[in-house]
């Protein structure tokens, strides 16, 4: 059996570059305090962070910075604290888990307001229909992905309904580090994906059922639309709306507590 992982003896060295590289790239990307101050005082949600979590959400939104470059479009030019306001929140989903579910991309798009995108589908009859699409965000495997400034600057107050449009964008891609977009991040093994997938589609059928009696819901009922994305907008509830979304789904707020190793309902 062909074994790719470097012999015992290189370990350490490669480990030592590694670590100076991180150094080198936190120096680069260093985020002035006032800069962070202003960045969680424009996102509430980050007030439950202690000060070791704060301080390792600024460490990965550092290198979240160095390894990833941002374009306006439509005339926008991406300033640093807009760029921050990016990394600090698709930061927070892996503030446990690391940077390396976003290593597959590089470029972040980010439009004045929403995108009017020309979508196409075949039916059943091989008929081909054409429609738009209003867009306030996009991730697509390989990248870029695309944000609506106007929804990201709105963070603070949207939180208010569970809408977060820079965390389901980065839940999608989460989901696309497994392969396939299904609402099924990486998992160790065929028995926590058999688990998660039970606990999922259980919670997503009662999901749909509620938005089909026209019963308000904590979650976005645009997550009816298909699983994968109710897994994004279940993710962005459990970190902006984490209280109301654990009443209204228990059983799908411990799978995310347990694979995100965050409780932000914690007292």
């Amino acid at each position: 059996m062909r074994d790719d992982a470097p012999p015992a003896w290189w370990r350490a060295p490669l480990a030592r570059l590694g670590a100076w590289r991180e150094q080198r790239a936190l120096a680069r990307r260093a985020i002035p305090d006032d800069l962070w101050a202003l960045t969680l005082q424009r996102l509430p949600f980050l007030a439950r962070l202690d000060g070791a979590e704060r301080g390792e959400l600024r460490r990965l939104c550092s290198l979240f910075l160095d390894r990833k470059q941002f374009h306006g479009a439509g005339g926008l030019e991406v300033s640093d604290d807009m760029a921050l306001l990016i990394a600090a929140q698709a930061c927070l989903p892996v503030l446990r888990l690391g940077l390396h579910f976003y290593d597959g991309f590089v470029g972040i798009v980010v439009h004045p307001d929403e995108v009017v995108a020309q979508r196409s589908v075949m039916d059943e009859d091989g008929i081909v229909h054409e429609y738009e699409e209003n867009l306030t965000g996009e991730a697509m495997s390989g990248g870029p992905l695309m944000l609506a400034w106007s929804d990201v600057q709105d963070a603070a107050e949207a939180a208010d309904w569970a809408y977060n449009v820079v965390i389901h964008e980065f839940a999608h891609v989460i989901d696309m580090a497994a392969g396939a977009t299904d609402g099924v991040p990486p998992l160790p093994d065929a028995a926590a994906r058999e688990h998660w997938i039970e606990i999922l589609d259980s919670a997503y059928e009662d999901f749909c059922a509620l938005v089909d009696s026209g019963a308000d819901t904590v979650v976005d009922p645009y997550g009816a639309e298909a699983v994968e994305e109710f897994f994004a907008v279940a993710v962005e509830a459990f970190f902006v709306a984490a209280l109301p979304f654990k009443r209204e789904s228990p059983a799908l707020y411990e799978l995310l507590a347990g694979y995100f190793l965050q409780d932000p309902a914690a007292p």
